[in-house]
Order: structure tokens, then sequence, then C-alpha cells
């Protein structure tokens, strides 16, 4: 299905890139906006992604077969009161916040939880606004969606495919799946890193030697806490359920540690080292789950000009096509320079065979 008549609430980083994808991928696709502040309407107008370049009457999103929040929660939900009245029954609605319960939850009570599907596109960058989107934001981002509704089946697989034409890989979940595997994953991540940076911010000497040699995994593990301060304060207030059960279940698992540090159980220690390196280790691949496997592999790569472009055109000579390549730079525990991800197995296959043909290092997936 192709839709053809899209409102945007909201046109920043993420609202702005969807909108970007949509004319890439769909360019007769009548697109209106709308956005805080006039030169961002102005802006999107000019470039092209949008019909209006100024502010609409709220009548005008009446048309839409589909509409996206992406505002707020609370600006979203003060939009749809007003919508909620003029929307088609047939305009589906999504959004694209990164907890689902609360908006779920304001949905079925303006009564439109029949034509809603929550969306979270698992992408984004430390700039934000209109003017630092790009369409390519969502080439082979995770993208969860989200429903209460059981009727809504066949509308989730429409929208699931529209979305990954736009280049997204769709994965649907419940709300409730959802805050709690972003709480896991994400959310829960976020606390303990900005606990460990206040922790040694405490702790520091007056000569600053913490700060002075943090470095290497201290750095890596607490890069997440440079992201908004305001952001992940509405975060935690939105998901505070959730979130406050993943803690209980953190604390649980840090005693666990604690004790056996206290104890100097080896035993222990080293089971729960071990564990942890196994599951970690796991995550290379995606073998199994709700997600389709990775055809994927490394190569070493000489650090000399055209080297990358060498290798596609090797592959392209044989016409295998390239689902994703990139540099590999943190490599400590990773062999390879260049990561390569194909589309299928056949095609991985026969591109690692082509490559070790023209005597290029490989290394799969362990």
């Amino acid at each position: 299905m192709i839709f053809e008549h899209i409102g945007f609430i909201g046109l920043g980083l993420i609202g702005g890139s969807i909108a970007k994808a949509i004319k890439q991928k769909y360019p007769t696709t009548h697109i209106i906006g709308h956005a805080s502040h006039s030169s961002t309407l102005e802006e999107a107008c000019n470039a092209g992604v949008i019909e209006n370049s100024a502010k609409l009457d709220i009548a005008e999103f009446a048309s839409c077969d589909l509409l996206f929040l992406c505002s707020p929660v609370g600006v979203n939900v003060s939009y749809l009161e007003q919508l909620a009245p003029i929307l088609s029954p047939s305009c589906m609605i999504t959004d694209v916040g990164s907890v689902k319960g609360d908006i779920h939850h304001a949905i079925d009570e303006l009564g439109l939880s029949k034509q809603f599907i929550g969306g979270h596109p698992m992408t984004g960058s430390e700039k934000t606004g209109f003017s630092h989107s790009a369409p390519g934001l969502l080439e082979n981002a995770y993208y969860i969606l989200t429903s209460t509704d059981e009727s809504l089946q066949q509308d989730m697989d429409t929208f699931a495919g529209y979305i990954a034409s736009l280049g997204a890989i769709p994965i649907k979940l419940t709300p409730s799946e959802h805050d709690f595997a972003t709480a896991a994953i994400s959310h829960l991540p976020h606390v303990i890193s900005a606990t460990l940076v206040n922790l040694v911010k405490a702790n520091d000497t007056d000569k600053e030697l913490l700060r002075t040699i943090a470095a290497g995994g201290f750095k890596d593990i607490t890069r997440i806490s440079s992201s908004s301060p305001v952001m992940w304060q509405h975060i935690c207030q939105a998901n505070r359920d959730e979130i406050l059960k993943l803690t209980d279940l953190y604390i649980e698992s840090f005693t666990e540690f604690q004790e056996a540090i206290r104890n100097s159980d080896a035993t222990k220690l080293h089971s729960l080292f071990t564990n942890a390196k196994n599951y970690r280790d796991s995550m290379q691949t995606q073998s199994t789950g709700i997600l389709p496997s990775n055809y994927e592999f490394y190569c070493d790569l000489m650090d000399e000009a055209g080297g990358i472009a060498t290798i596609a055109t090797i592959l392209a000579a044989h016409g295998l096509n390239i689902k994703n390549i990139g540099i590999v730079h943190d490599r400590e525990f990773e062999e390879g320079v260049l990561h390569i991800e194909m589309y299928d197995h056949d095609s991985m296959e026969a591109a690692i065979t082509y490559l070790q043909q023209h005597r290029y290092n490989i290394h799969r997936k362990k």
C-alpha cells in the first residue's frame, strides 16, 4: 500500500528523516507538516519535502491517510485532541517515541486505538533538527511497531511493509514488550552509565587523577552519558515502572557479583564473567530470535586510497549487491577492518569466494 496524503506533527531529526525518506522513495506523495518553528516549515518546504511553508489550519490534516506524531507525547496528545473529531476513520496514526505505554494509554482515552500503530525507529544522531535530518537515517535501522488492538494485524502488516520499503527493519512487539526491552537495553544502561560517571566524579582527587586517566573501557561504557539530560529525564518519567523493575533486577545481579568478590569466590566470579562473555559474544550474530539471520563477514583492508571502492567493484562485477559496508573502528576484540553484509546466504558465500580469489583475508562471524 502506498499512502498518498501524509501529515507530520513535528519535523525534527526523526520526523524530518522519515519525511525525506518517503519523498525519496515516493516522490509524488503529498506531505504536509506542523512544526513549532516557522523556519522549519520554510526549510522543509524549500527542500521539497512538505507542501506548506507556513502553519496550517488543523482542518488541513483531515485529508491525511497517514499521520506521523513526531513531537513529545504531551504535544502529540494535544494535537490529537483537536484532530480526533476530523480525522478519517481510515487514517492510520503512528508515532516515533521511545516509550510506548504512555502514548497507547492516551490513544485509548481518545478512542483512536483502532487506527493507531506505535512506532519507534531505533536510530538517531547527536545532532538535532530538520537541518540534520537525512533519508539514510532509517537505512537498516530497527523500527519497532506496537499495537494494543488485535484487529489491526492486517494494518500492522501493511505498515510494516511500508516501513521496510523506506529501508528500515520492522519488528512487531506489544507496548509492554517494547518498554521492557528498551528499559533493559537502553534506559537502564543510561542510568548505570550516568551513575558510574557521577561516582567517578564524586571520588576524583584534587588533581583530577581519575578524569585524567579515564580511557578505554570507562569511556566506552560511559559514552552514552553525553546524551541529552532533558530527553533522559522525560524517558525515565515516561517508562518509570519498567526501569524500576530493571533496576531492582540489576541490583540483585550486582549484589551477586559483590558477594563473589567479597568472598573471593573464584569459581563464582569465573562463572559470572563467562556467562556475560558468552551471551555478549552471541550478539555478534542473529541466528535465532525475532530477527532474520545476518549474512556478514569481515575482510582485512590495506590503508590505501580506493580500497573500499576496489572491493565494491569486484562484487559488483559479479552481480552481487552489498547491503551494508563499513569500517570497524574498534577492533580490540574483532578481526577484520571492513565489515560487509550481504542480502542472503548465497550472496555472502559468493562474495567471500571472489574476494579470496583476489587474495583478500576473510574472517567469518564466530
